[in-house]
């Protein structure tokens, strides 16, 4: 016993040195961090007391906490109200076909990417796909409306070329979800054609080398090794993909919807956006919002622990 509490006694101390030591080398990081930090509070989470109006008839001249408490009648109202079923089916629909063609796209991509042998050509091609990620839909979407119109240039060559009737893209709803996880697959596929690449960069190249020493030609190394090295990360990305299957994209739609598409391309944040803020039912749109969030939390902590199961992924 004597020989276990000098032990203890002598360790705890020495920890305490560590992590004063730490902090003493590390505190100009802290520092550093600090601003980032209080403004995160202050715009991240001081405004999330302001939820409480989904429980309230908010007016604007009672205030928030004068308003008169109402309970859960916004949630029941959202169940009942009959734009808010197609509102979520819209929302899952469109999430979900993006999900699927920006998991599919790259990696196909990836592997045909993977099979230039010159570098060159390789690194070009790479930076071109990547570049659309950093462009803003604000403008993407001024440039699609033009192209898209009934007279843009690809109404134009569909009927100088092929004699076509000119096609309302923007108008029609099942165009306009075309249009929409199209266009979305075109920003970010060059995004997740790294993630593959980086991934491809890790497969051993002896797995390779085994594999044409019992003649396989590169279609069956594609099969037999790059394929399967490849799963974990599809697994990965697939899994933590289910949590924003509430999130639809509202920059990308709010830029290219219009009224005649409400009934198909409406997702949670635009109809928020329209009863919450346009309409002023605040305390309606916050409930909406609420209903979307939890259900994403739910979602991630699920996608999280089917990535841990299924390809022993761990945050930390």
């Amino acid at each position: 016993m004597g020989t276990t509490d000098s032990v203890a006694g002598v360790v705890a101390p020495a920890a305490r040195t560590g992590l004063k030591g730490l902090l003493r080398r590390t505190w100009p990081l802290h520092v550093m961090l600090l601003p980032a930090v209080v403004l995160q509070f202050i715009f991240g989470y001081l405004p999330l007391s302001g939820l409480v109006i989904a429980f309230k008839d908010y007016k604007p001249y009672d205030g928030i906490w004068h308003s008169k408490w109402v309970g859960l009648d916004h949630f029941r109202f959202m169940f009942e109200y009959p734009d808010s079923k197609q509102v979520i089916m819209n929302t899952a629909l469109i999430a979900g076909l993006k999900i699927v063609c920006n998991i599919i796209v790259p990696f196909v991509f990836a592997l045909l990417l993977n099979e230039v042998r010159r570098n060159s050509v390789k690194r070009t091609v790479q930076t071109l796909v990547y570049l659309p990620y950093f462009i803003s839909w604000v403008f993407l979407g001024g440039i699609l409306n033009d192209m898209l119109s009934t007279d843009g240039i690809v109404n134009s060559v569909l009927h100088s070329w092929f004699g076509l009737s000119p096609i309302l893209f923007l108008g029609s709803g099942n165009w306009f979800r075309f249009i929409v996880v199209l266009s979305d697959v075109w920003q970010q596929f060059g995004f997740g054609t790294i993630v593959y690449l980086a991934a491809l960069a890790g497969v051993n190249p002896s797995l390779y080398e085994a594999a044409e020493v019992d003649g396989a030609n590169r279609w069956r190394q594609t099969l037999s090794v790059t394929i399967p090295s490849l799963t974990p990360i599809i697994i990965v990305v697939g899994t933590l993909a289910v949590g924003n299957i509430l999130n639809a994209g509202f920059d990308q739609i709010f830029n290219l919807y219009n009224p005649l598409v409400y009934d198909k391309g409406d997702i949670i944040d635009t109809f928020v956006y329209r009863t919450g803020i346009l309409n002023g039912q605040y305390s309606f749109g916050t409930a909406v919002g609420i209903f979307k969030s939890a259900v994403g939390f739910v979602l991630i902590v699920i996608g999280y622990r089917a990535a841990y199961r299924l390809a022993d992924y761990k945050i930390f």
